[in-house]
């Protein structure tokens, strides 16, 4: 069947906005397809630096006939209601109607038949509207365009079933059947057929049309490069594929690194080269930074890259250069000295300055460090009271994904110890999901100081994130706490810990409306969300968590996990399972019967109106399985408070099959319906069942 075939070129995309473009390209041509009722087997896009593709298969030669039938007025009706039926069904008179009996009276019908129109009429129009309304981020207009885009544009293909589709014009550009290749490898234009004949001679005009072809191909023949000098190439996905977006037929190439440089720290020359000229890092056998970089051109020289490699050394040397006079200015003041002009700095305006943000979490960090084994106060301390001042640096302000990193070199140059300067260098982690956690106990104590007083101070101006919005990354934040505690094993107050922070707050003059618990609670439940989220990949139930979180007052993480994770093996089995069915089913009853008589039934059992057996036996074990959970949650052992409680099993089955609750005596009903509430309250000794999911 036809295909369609679109290609517009222009000036250079940028390769941000590339991926996205030929998805919208994609999504808004076929939606427009579907609402034009003209189906079609498979469409896919493409990116270069400068063409979106779009290419549509199977699509039919024109649109299918369409029929429909629309109900008017009754016959009879006024002729006003008569001649706007007729108008709004585009019919001149009754006489193109059909009368038909609708069980109240002849009714009038419109039959309105329109045949299919041509595919390649229906395109035009189509087309023209998804670029006239395209979704850029940014985009310009150029000169006397009417029409805005991203770049201006060169020329427009657009074939369907091999023909020109006429109509396509934008901003004067006329669609034809031909394109170009490469800018400076392959400029002439040339004509093509159909998509299989324009990928083909793309590919001869030195033009990679699919992205991930691309990708591949620098991936290959960088690593290919330096593993013939002994290196390896760094890995950097996110510079791969932003590489893969700036060049149409690219040619890994290799330059050196001048040795004056390679006394700077790693990561500043790999920021360097990586953020301004977007050079792949290459390491030695052993992991040190190699001397040599990686680069792609956009085309082949016929010096095989000399040239171009000469050029890229020589803008190298300058970056660098700029780089280590950074590095050797910052290097004679020491860090200590720095740290008066965070006064200048603003943390927010409701909060206060980086300074005051610093001392705050000195002291938070000091009190952490108390139950942080092997973490020292003085040493989380003197940590914190540095951790930021490398942002009043040169290296930093040139390069701000370098803030904590080269504050733990600078500290080493002034002679602070290795625990202080690793402190500095990660206090920022776990900047995301895949990043690394600290795991040095004063890293953990000023790490977990510094997002602490971030969450607590915007909790306390109530600048919380609202549904997808979170400028302030608090969410990462509180993730990022409670990887630090759980992968860390560390047995933190969280509540202790807010209200620390909150005092800090409060000595500065940053007092809430809501009362301290309050907010502490609230923030509490925000980290019971994150938490959710947090173990949802690792196939936790996020309900358990909700079940124990709503005991109240757990703020021990890695206390919680345990219930949870023993809350989980006991539903597991058949004894937990059942007793959830049997928690089910008493609640059911005591809900029911107390909206039936508009009471509650969560007083105390009479012992004599217990006439049965299996109701004294399951009063009786109501003592025995309390006082077990009780023991063994209190020692931490929550496997057996489980299996404290698997012991109601049988004595509740046995209630069930053997007593009647709604006894014809009124007091014994009464008795049976609170024995039914206290088996509730017993089993939420260990968690909160009526939040489980069965």
């Amino acid at each position: 069947m036809p295909e369609l075939l679109l290609e517009i070129l222009s000036e250079e995309i940028p390769a941000r906005m590339q991926k996205r473009a030929a998805e919208d390209l994609k999504r808004l041509v076929t939606e427009g397809l579907k609402k034009s009722r003209l189906e079609f087997d498979s469409a896919d896009a493409f990116a270069t630096p400068r063409r979106l593709t779009l290419v549509v298969d199977g699509l039919p030669q024109q649109q299918p006939d369409m029929r429909e039938e629309r109900k008017g007025p009754k016959v009879g009706a006024p002729d006003k209601a008569i001649e706007g039926f007729l108008r709004s069904a585009g019919l001149d008179s009754l006489d193109q109607c059909e009368k038909r009996d609708a069980g109240k009276g002849e009714v009038w019908f419109a039959i309105i038949e329109r045949s299919g129109q041509p595919t390649a009429d229906v395109l035009g129009e189509t087309i023209g509207e998804v670029l006239v309304k395209f979704p850029w981020p940014k985009s310009m207009r150029w000169g006397a365009e009417t029409h805005r885009w991203v770049r201006p544009v060169e020329s427009i293909l657009c074939l369907f079933d091999g023909s020109t589709v006429e109509g396509v014009t934008f901003n004067n550009v006329h669609a034809s059947a031909s394109t170009s290749g490469h800018r400076f490898l392959s400029p002439d234009s040339f004509e093509v057929t159909g998509f299989a004949d324009y990928r083909d001679k793309l590919a001869a005009a030195h033009v990679m049309l699919d992205a991930a072809e691309r990708r591949a191909a620098i991936a290959v023949s960088l690593q290919k490069l330096a593993e013939g000098e002994g290196l390896t190439v760094n890995d950097d996905p996110g510079l791969l594929d932003e590489v893969s977006g700036l060049v149409e037929w690219p040619v890994g190439l290799l330059g050196t690194i001048d040795a004056e440089f390679m006394g700077l720290p790693a990561e500043a020359l790999t920021s360097s080269m990586r953020a301004h000229q977007k050079y792949f890092a290459l390491s030695n056998a052993d992991g040190s930074l190699a001397s040599r970089f990686g680069f792609v051109a956009n085309m082949t020289a016929t010096d095989g890259g000399a040239a171009i490699v000469a050029g890229n050394e020589r803008v190298l040397r300058a970056r660098l250069a700029d780089a280590k006079f950074f590095w050797d200015q910052d290097c004679r003041m020491p860090l200590a000295d720095r740290t008066p002009a965070l006064e200048a700095v603003t943390f927010h305006a409701k909060l206060g300055t980086v300074a005051e943000k610093v001392q705050r979490i000195a002291a938070l960090a000091a009190d952490l460090a108390e139950t942080i084994p092997d973490a020292t106060r003085d040493a989380a301390r003197s940590a914190a009271l540095l951790c930021k001042a490398d942002l009043a640096t040169g290296m930093v302000g040139e390069f701000p994904d370098l803030q904590g990193v080269m504050g733990r070199y600078y500290a080493l140059h002034d002679g602070e110890t290795a625990a202080v300067a690793d402190a500095i260098a990660d206090h920022y982690s776990p900047l995301g999901p895949n990043d690394r956690c600290p795991t040095a106990p004063v890293s953990v104590a000023v790490a977990l100081a510094d997002k602490i007083d971030t969450l607590i101070g915007f909790w306390l101006i109530d600048e919380k994130p609202t549904g997808s919005k979170d400028p302030y990354a608090l969410r990462r934040a509180a993730l990022g706490v409670i990887r630090v505690i759980l992968e860390n094993g560390l047995r933190l107050n969280l509540l202790s810990a807010f209200a620390a922070a909150m005092r800090l707050y409060q000595e500065k003059g940053v007092v809430a409306d809501a009362a301290p618990d309050a907010i502490a609670a609230d923030l509490l439940g925000f980290f019971a969300d994150r938490l959710k989220v947090h173990l949802r990949e690792a196939g936790i139930r996020h309900d358990l968590i909700s079940a124990v979180f709503a005991l109240g007052g757990e703020d021990d993480l890695v206390r919680l996990m345990a219930r949870v994770e023993a809350l989980g093996g006991f539903l597991a089995h058949d004894d937990g399972e059942n007793l959830l069915i049997a928690f089910r089913r008493a609640a059911n009853i005591v809900r029911i019967e107390s909206k039936k008589d508009k009471t509650t039934y969560d007083g105390d059992v009479s012992v004599d109106l217990l006439a049965q057996d299996e109701e004294r036996a399951l009063f009786a074990n109501f003592a025995t399985a309390r006082s077990g959970a009780e023991d063994a949650i209190q020692a931490e052992r929550f496997d057996s408070a489980m299996e404290s409680m698997a012991r109601l099993r049988e004595p509740v089955d046995a209630f069930f099959d053997k007593v009647t609750v709604n006894a014809d005596d009124a007091d014994m009903r009464q008795n049976r319906l609170r024995l039914l509430s206290q088996f509730g309250t017993t089993l939420n000794q260990i968690a909160d069942f009526s939040l489980i999911e069965g």
